[in-house]
């Protein structure tokens, strides 16, 4: 199968050297330095039980147009990426190209193939003029939910957190002997890829999670069990939830685990920083439309009140603002060690020095 995988980041990279090493026929879309590693040394994986696996002579390019039409296209950039290169992404979809979508959040395409009251809505927080949506047909669609939690450790080096399903659906909830295709593919791989006939109540459940403990994560510079564990921001992701929850609900969506699982599920994968906080400390815009701001509008489009939701929305957004403006990266850094003074107290360096984040 002619697999490209856009954007070979974490997932991406997870997903590409998976299926490189099945012997499927993967190029890989990858940028500057990472792109560098990966054609020097291909595309290295480190998995979470300390196995490694290099796709090595793996095909990789950062130029769309030199490929020919593949069977898969796999759209692993983060939602507002996706509109810079929808042009691209097309010129890679034959009539019966699969187009499998993993981004994080409301898809754009979310009320396409619907079927309910608002069939056919553009959701105007992740396409605000239409454009992905008029440029690509639904009917490639193949929504996939990345629950894997993976990072970039440096340029060609991806390390896997946790997890291994990527459940997906057709946009209609059909079972359609494509879906079989990719799912099987993906459980060849080494994934475990359920094909759900209620997709976007299982994309819910995992946005339910991110809309709350990325933003959360970025602003505080917290890891997902120390939100999880310190009462207020516990109370706050839950106030989130709720609201989400809420929204959900309007829309026909069922929640198959309470707030407190997931909240549970998030505190068990330990001290992992979100993709928002990893963006924020190497001063990359965020994904914050699709995981908050699009999660606000459909709370205006079903009545549904969502004053944390939106307050939280209002702070990252002008952090990531401020990020792109000034050009930054925000990133801890350990204070200098103490010493203790004759009376047994801890002494530093002067206040204005002692910072626990710098600005670069």
């Amino acid at each position: 199968m002619k697999i490209c995988v856009v954007g070979a980041g974490s997932i991406g990279g997870l997903l590409g050297v998976k299926l490189h090493k099945l012997g499927e026929d993967v190029t890989l879309i990858a940028r500057g330095a990472h792109l560098q590693a990966i054609r020097r040394d291909g595309l290295r994986l480190l998995m979470n039980d300390g196995t490694e696996e290099i796709a090595t002579g793996v095909k990789a390019t950062d130029d769309m147009q030199e490929l020919t039409p593949q069977d898969l296209v796999i759209l692993a950039v983060k939602a507002h990426q996706i509109e810079p290169i929808v042009d691209d992404v097309v010129r890679l979809l034959r009539t019966d190209s699969v187009l499998l979508t993993t981004q994080n959040g409301i898809p754009w395409w979310y009320f396409q193939r619907h079927g309910g009251e608002h069939e056919g809505r553009p959701i105007k927080a992740v396409d605000p003029g239409g454009r992905i949506a008029n440029t690509i047909h639904a009917k490639h669609i193949i929504g996939c939910i990345a629950y894997p939690a993976a990072e970039i450790m440096q340029a060609g080096v991806i390390r896997h957190v946790e997890g291994d399903r990527f459940p997906i659906g057709e946009l209609d909830g059909e079972q359609t002997a494509r879906a079989q295709r990719i799912s099987d593919l993906l459980v060849k791989a080494g994934f475990k890829s359920p094909i759900l006939s209620d997709f976007r109540s299982e994309l819910w459940l995992k946005l339910w999670g991110n809309l709350t403990f990325n933003p959360i994560s970025a602003l505080t510079h917290s890891t997902l069990v120390d939100i999880c564990q310190f009462p207020l921001s516990r109370q706050l992701a839950k106030r989130m939830m709720t609201e989400a929850q809420e929204v959900a609900h309007q829309l026909g969506v069922n929640f198959r685990v309470s707030l407190e699982k997931r909240i549970a599920g998030a505190e068990k994968v330990g001290k992992h920083k979100t993709s928002m906080l990893q963006d924020v400390e190497v001063g990359k815009g965020m994904e914050i439309d699709a995981l908050i701001g699009a999660v606000a509008e459909l709370g205006e489009v079903t009545n549904t009140a969502t004053p944390y939701i939106n307050a939280v929305h209002a702070l990252i957004k002008l952090l990531d603002h401020t990020i792109r403006q000034e050009r930054i990266r925000i990133q801890g850094s350990p204070l200098p060690q103490t010493s203790s003074t004759a009376d047994g107290r801890e002494s530093g360096p002067p206040s204005e020095t002692n910072t626990s984040s710098a600005l670069n």
